[in-house]
């Protein structure tokens, strides 16, 4: 038999998870850099799937990411099934809501941060470029990848290689090897 005060206290704690969600604006973001020499970003050009988006949350809380910008429209927010997915990085990290992200990269490169897009049709590996520094990865929709604008936008295009017969990898994935690879960089960089 249930106790009813466990399903009292699950619905509290719950409803206090929601209350911590750190949703901001772009107008946040640019104010949270000001302080970062480095900062670490993750930019998800119109993610569709609540897997998706739960699972680059929680891998971007796991390697350090300052901030999560996904588009406002045409993307999935932070619904119940995020959260879930998300396993805490939903309530750990910034996640910005931008009206227009176009407008954000090129604040971001203004500022100094270099543009990292992901693309399966770029002429260089992850491996090969310096992850170092104030960097926003742009990972693109399951379906499409990046709009024409976000990649017109990158400093650099980056591929994942790959070895067996698959085209792509899941966007969740992609986002892990990228920002770990970001990860170990920035870390050899400290020793």
């Amino acid at each position: 038999m249930r106790n009813k005060n466990t399903k009292s206290a699950r619905k509290n704690r719950h409803s206090d998870l929601s209350k911590r969600i750190f949703v901001k604006n772009e107008a946040h973001l640019f104010e949270s850099l000001k302080d970062k020499k480095e900062p670490l970003l993750l930019i998800l050009d119109e993610i569709q799937d609540p897997h998706n988006l739960g699972a680059c949350l929680r891998t971007a809380d796991a390697a350090g990411v300052d901030a999560v910008i996904v588009p406002k429209d045409r993307a999935v927010s932070l619904t119940e099934t995020v959260r879930k997915i998300a396993c805490g990085g939903a309530e750990n990290i910034m996640f910005i809501q931008a009206t227009n992200i176009a407008s954000v990269i090129r604040k971001l490169k203004e500022s100094g941060v270099w543009i990292v897009g992901t693309s399966d049709r770029a002429d260089r590996s992850i491996y090969q470029v310096d992850l170092k520094g104030g960097i926003a990865i742009i990972i693109g929709s399951e379906a499409k990848g990046m709009r024409k604008l976000t990649t017109d936008l990158c400093d650099f295009l980056v591929s994942i290689p790959m070895r067996g017969k698959v085209e792509c990898l899941n966007a969740s994935v992609a986002t892990g090897v990228c920002l770990f690879e970001a990860l170990r960089q920035r870390e050899t960089d400290k020793k």
